[in-house]
């Protein structure tokens, strides 16, 4: 159809278009994206075998749907995405406040339209981006808002009883007529607010201010919502939750391979910091498993929920860290370090609610200890298990690293060391060098000396080693001798 030559209702009439139902519109999109092999939702990790399975049956269901999940589980996206689902273009009456169907209009105004021009109305076609609309709910959010009120500057203006329907001025909803309406955080709604939804979700009807008023608009609902906010700021009603079709939960990525998608997808590196900071593999593992080990951290809410923008934004700092040393030293490229990571505690203190014991113990001494943790964890997937070994077990493959601190040796690791510096500092530890060479001898060269610093800081981090934070960085000494240094024995 060339919807170019089609510029009034008797045109329209004759190229044979039929109109349908938005959650029509969307069932037979769907179906043929179904039938293709394309993929619906693109660029969402995850939820492949899970909530996008849920949401195409629901779709095809004709229901209207709801999202329950914790912050940062891709449920606004998913709502966004829907618009691909649509026609790319519809035909409107031109002038219409509620892009009335031409066919088959709903409003007063656009019915007076076509009883007055018949065959010679004139219609605009509405792109499909043009039908999305999105609210956040908020608690000041009015019924006017949402769903309309009698506008008395209308009234005064084309001198009109109050009782006359062309003094209503249509709130979001009737105007996203033929178009899909998302409501972000429902619960925050007030109740009285959120039962004016009864009859719209129900019915397809609306009433405003008294009036005999039926509006079948024609709307694809979709709502999110947090479990957290129904103990935090309200929750839905029961009525509303049983009017509409589908609820879906949500959820974290399940596995790091995943999340890490989802942290290269997102973040925001530019050219320039890509190309001038190297991103170890092993540095990408350790910044995701700081993510798990937050899910299941003593101190952090876990209702709250750890959102993946953790290490989204955790990753940009990371970068940001070692792209600032590089531009500090003068030098035209670098790599991650282990150190670097003490940079994206503020992406981290940000992101998580803690619970009064972990308010109590700090935010960013929380976030160290997440750091810990995850390199605790990860350390087994690319050298041998420290859990498995005894101190001092003379056939440890650990034992001649911690002698040589035993014999009273230090290592410092200072943030601002040129990559000369902190690689020949390193270098200079002939056993964790040997240890590396045995375990890790297929490693990406410019990855080695970050593994290297995964072995000291899991060793103290399993107390074999001491790692005292100093002014330009860390000290790492034989844990013994640092308690007598301290007077602690």
């Amino acid at each position: 159809m060339d919807i170019a030559k089609i510029s009034t209702l008797g045109a329209l009439k004759k190229s044979g278009y039929t109109s349908k139902s938005i959650k029509s519109e969307i069932r037979e999109n769907l179906i043929a994206k179904l039938k293709s092999g394309e993929t619906v939702f693109k660029g969402i990790h995850g939820y492949e075998n899970s909530v996008i399975p849920d949401v195409e049956r629901a779709l095809l269901a004709g229901h209207n749907i709801n999202f329950l999940g914790l912050r940062g589980q891709a449920k606004t996206r998913l709502a966004r995405q829907m618009v691909g689902l649509l026609d790319e273009f519809i035909p409107a009456i031109k002038g219409s406040d509620l892009s009335d169907d031409p066919l088959n209009p709903i409003s007063k105004q656009g019915k007076d339209l076509i009883a007055e021009l018949g065959d010679d109305c004139p219609i605009e076609w509405i792109g499909r981006e043009e039908r999305y609309y999105e609210k956040l709910a908020t608690p000041d959010v009015s019924i006017a808002d949402l769903i309309g009120d009698v506008d008395p500057i209308k009234a005064a203006t084309m001198k009109l009883p109050y009782s006359d329907e062309r003094t209503l001025h249509f709130g979001m909803i009737p105007r996203a007529h033929r178009s899909i309406f998302v409501i972000n955080e429902l619960p925050d709604l007030q109740a009285r607010i959120q039962v004016a939804l009864f009859n719209i979700l129900q019915e397809g009807d609306l009433q405003i201010r008294g009036f005999k008023l039926r509006l079948p608009i024609d709307v694809q609902f979709v709502f999110t919502a947090n479990p957290e906010d129904y103990t935090n700021r309200g929750s839905i009603v029961t009525p509303l939750k049983d009017r509409i079709g589908s609820q879906i939960l949500t959820h974290y990525p399940k596995d790091r391979k995943t999340a890490k998608k989802i942290t290269q997808q997102e973040a925001r590196i530019k050219p320039d910091q890509a190309s001038r900071v190297f991103v170890p593999e092993v540095a990408m593992e350790l910044l995701e498993q700081i993510s798990f080990e937050a899910r299941e951290n003593e101190f952090i809410d876990a209702k709250s929920g750890v959102s993946t923008r953790l290490t989204i934004s955790a990753l940009e700092n990371l970068v940001s860290t070692a792209e600032r040393r590089a531009l500090i030293d003068g030098a035209g490229e670098t790599e991650l370090r282990l150190l670097d990571f003490m940079g994206i505690i503020p992406a981290i203190t940000g992101k998580v609610e803690l619970v009064y014991e972990g308010e109590q113990e700090g935010a960013g001494i929380v976030a160290e200890n997440l750091i810990g943790s995850a390199v605790r964890s990860l350390l087994p997937e690319y050298f041998p298990a420290l859990e498995d070994l005894k101190s001092g077990d003379e056939k440890s493959p650990y034992k001649a690293l911690v002698d040589w601190f035993g014999s009273g040796k230090t290592l410092d690791m200072h943030f601002n060391w040129t990559d000369k510096e902190y690689r020949s500092h390193l270098d200079g530890v002939s056993p964790l060098v040997q240890l590396q060479e045995a375990y890790q001898a297929e490693a990406e060269p410019k990855s080695k000396y970050f593994l290297m610093e995964l072995v000291l800081w899991a060793l103290a981090e399993h107390s074999r080693l001491n790692k005292e934070r100093i002014d330009e960085g860390f000290n790492f000494a034989d844990l013994f001798s640092s308690y007598l240094r301290s007077g602690e024995i």
